[in-house]
């Protein structure tokens, strides 16, 4: 009966939430799939959706029933540029981006200003606030960019940091206009913007990160709690925004900026965050603006359409001309230059905000907020066509130029012991892990072949699903392998042989026995032995607090380490690390070793923020105990016995390290070596292969021997032989 009732009173525009957000669902599934056939970007397909469902088309869905959603998808497109930003890089072409935001405000600015003025005859105020309106912009076409995988390129980059600048500049024009027309533009009104706008960047910029360091490290285990702290700390950078007079969706691309180093890409924490934003905050953002469209304005007679095509003609213009003049300054390639064209081109939501400000107080007439509805729909399937088409060229090129990976594909075991470190050694082998790569990941369990045997791989099996369910959060490819062997090392090692495993990535153990410590074994006598057997790179991991609060990467490396077969190789994985913690790197060695490391991110173009500091002998290890916090993650390299990087010293930096840092993350990393036949590890420097010092040694001492009952005298066989045949 209430069904009937249901039915009967149904009628349009929809009102009831259930059967909007139902309709709106079925857009955001069936739109993109239909228009792909036609090769139409998805964003297109969302907007002429809006255009369709709105008040100015079928009028199916009230005005202002998904504003919500889209006003969160227009802030999650914010938070998500900064918080996808490469900072190292950022950081890098800061200067560039400026340039670039300088162009796209003051060009689309002046010409604007010139167009409103003498053109279309408007007042010295309508003429500066759509002149401003050209100068913004929105980054709709970002989610294409996003999913083609070019966020990092230099392009991308400088065109969000242009855009952040831009936005700024003309959302404090529209606070000043407002002001002026108020008659409020006195010495008040700049000392209170002032003073709130410093007061809300510090807020965001400084106290963000503290306060997302403590809560990552408080709360470790509750995936969902670390979502909603997130939103919840963008929205609130929004509305801080807000009351310091400027825009939300610069409080919400500042979070980004803040808590970007906080979030690596690889974690399970941003794949929840982009997905949800695909999925649906920028679907509902996109459906929104396509609602504000007006088709019909085009009838209203020859002053709608020349004021429609004057305002996008200009607003295209004056946007291609400011990708143009930053292509000549910094030598960019065409395809860079129209993806900054692309992204930058779409006006959407702080155009509205200024026009509907502008109309409201008067300033500007029906005709320019008709035609700016026109200009919203043409720049943004301009945007997204263009963004789509170079974004791919852009994309195709970028993966030609990715050096390929020496010594064949990277596959990373973590053999587990102990469940409560298995989240922690996985996502940091997730974080080091080539994301071009496409091998999986290998959690290991080895079962001693014993009566137990079959009960102790259910029980594993099941412990194992943890990791399994751990990494599909993140959509990482990982493999489980249990094996059965007589002990915990041969099952490792043989691991390593069948499976081709190029890192492996140990647990620190801190349980010893006693007959541990009479012998020296500072890791317990598996790791030990691991470390006597498998050759390629180790990494035996302390991680007391989660990896992406580290603060500082501080590096320490012996003396020869730059000799080592696999220095490329763990140089490569420790700076891929800071970039995904959003950490620093401070590096201690000897001059030479310095030189090597700095060589070598020159020639691998890496984006890292580099420091060295001088540590000529590892006797000094110490030392380093007042320049490293709680909140920085030391990463020590050691060598095994009979390599060329090898000190007797190093014997006692993991004691040292468990007395003097035992609060600190702690890496210890072992460099690959090369098998010998006598099962030794040796080294190569380019074609010249460094045998071990014991086996030299060795050979020195046979040599004696010989020499030895040659002056004796009597012997008829050759020394040399006799001493090969005992």
């Amino acid at each position: 009966m209430k069904g009937l009732v249901l039915l009967m009173s149904f009628s349009l525009p929809l009102k009831d939430p259930v059967p909007i957000f139902s309709l709106v669902l079925f857009i955001i599934l069936l739109a993109p799939i239909i228009l792909r056939k036609f090769r139409i970007p998805s964003i297109i397909g969302l907007i002429l959706a809006g255009m369709a469902i709105g008040d100015h088309g079928f009028k199916i869905i009230e005005k202002g029933s998904i504003d919500l959603f889209g006003n969160a998808g227009l802030l999650y497109i914010m938070f998500l540029a900064g918080l996808e930003l490469d900072m190292t890089e950022f950081r890098k072409n800061r200067h560039r981006s400026m340039v670039f935001g300088a162009f796209t405000f003051f060009i689309p600015l002046v010409l604007g200003y010139l167009l409103c003025t003498y053109v279309l005859h408007l007042s010295l105020m309508a003429s500066l606030l759509i002149s401003s309106m050209f100068a913004t912009h929105t980054l709709v076409a970002y989610p294409l960019a996003s999913r083609l995988g070019i966020t990092k390129n230099e392009a991308v980059t400088v065109a969000v940091g242009g855009t952040i600048i831009t936005d700024t500049a003309v959302l404090l024009i529209l606070a000043i206009i407002t002001g002026a027309e108020q008659g409020n533009l006195n010495t008040a009104f700049w000392l209170k913007l002032g003073i709130s706008l410093a007061i809300f960047t510090v807020i965001v910029l400084w106290g963000f990160p503290a306060i997302g360091r403590w809560f990552f490290k408080k709360i470790k285990d509750d995936k969902t709690s670390h979502f909603i702290f997130v939103l919840a700390l963008v929205f609130l950078a929004a509305f801080l925004a807000e009351l310091a007079g400027v825009e939300a969706i610069i409080g919400a691309f500042l979070a980004g900026l803040a808590l970007n180093q906080l979030i690596p890409h690889t974690s399970p924490l941003m794949n929840r965050i982009e997905f949800v934003g695909n999925a649906l905050f920028i679907p509902f953002f996109l459906i929104s603006v396509g609602m504000i469209v007006d088709l019909r304005v085009l009838l209203k007679g020859p002053e709608a359409l020349i004021v429609a095509g004057a305002l996008t003609a200009m607003a295209l213009l004056s946007k291609w001309l400011a990708a143009f003049f930053t292509q000549l300054s910094f030598g960019y390639t065409a395809t860079q230059r129209n993806v900054i064209f692309g992204l930058s081109s779409s006006h959407a939501a702080a155009t509205i905000a200024v026009v509907l400000i502008g109309y409201n107080m008067g300033i500007i007439n029906e005709n320019v907020l008709n035609g700016t509805i026109v200009l919203i729909l043409i720049t943004c399937m301009v945007g997204s066509f263009v963004t789509e088409n170079a974004g791919r060229k852009l994309a195709i090129r970028e993966a030609e130029k990715k050096p390929e990976i020496a010594g064949g594909p990277e596959h990373f075991l973590i053999p587990i012991a102990n469940p409560e470190r298995m989240e922690s050694l996985l996502d940091f082998a997730l974080m080091v892990k080539n994301p071009a790569n496409a091998a999986p990941v290998y959690p290991l369990v080895v079962v001693q072949d014993d009566e137990e045997a079959k009960e102790k791989i259910y029980i594993s099996n099941k412990m194992m699903e943890k990791a399994v369910i751990h990494a599909a959060a993140s959509e990482s490819n990982v493999q489980v392998v249990t094996r059965v062997d007589l002990n915990v090392t041969d099952g490792i090692s043989r691991a390593v042989k069948e499976l081709l495993i190029s890192d492996v990535v140990l647990g620190w153990s801190d349980k010893n026995s006693a007959t541990d410590r009479l012998f020296g074994n500072i890791f317990g006598t598996t790791t030990d032995n691991v470390l006597q057997s498998v050759w390629e790179t180790v990494y035996v991991c302390q991680f007391l607090h989660p990896i992406n609060t580290t603060k500082k990467l501080v590096l320490v490396l012996p003396q020869n380490t730059e000799y080592e077969l696999g220095f490329t190789h763990y140089v490569q994985k420790i700076i891929l690390l800071a970039k995904q913690a959003g950490a620093r790197v401070v590096v201690y060695s000897g001059a030479r070793t310095q030189a090597a490391v700095q060589r070598f991110v020159t020639e691998a173009k890496a984006s890292v923020e580099l420091t060295f500091k001088k540590l000529d002998n590892l006797e000094d290890f110490l030392v380093l105990a007042r320049n490293v916090s709680g909140d920085d993650l030391l990463v020590v390299v050691s060598a095994r016995k009979g390599t060329l990087s090898y000190q007797p010293y190093l014997e006692g930096i993991p004691g040292r390290i468990s007395r003097h840092f035992k609060d600190n993350n702690v890496i210890l990393v072992y460099p690959e070596q090369r098998t010998t036949e006598n099962n030794e590890p040796g080294m190569q420097e380019g074609d010249i292969t460094l045998r071990p010092i014991q086996e030299q040694l060795m050979n020195i001492n046979r040599i004696g021997k010989a020499v030895k009952r040659i002056f004796k005298g009597g012997e008829k066989r050759n020394p040399f032989e006799e001493e090969d045949a005992q």
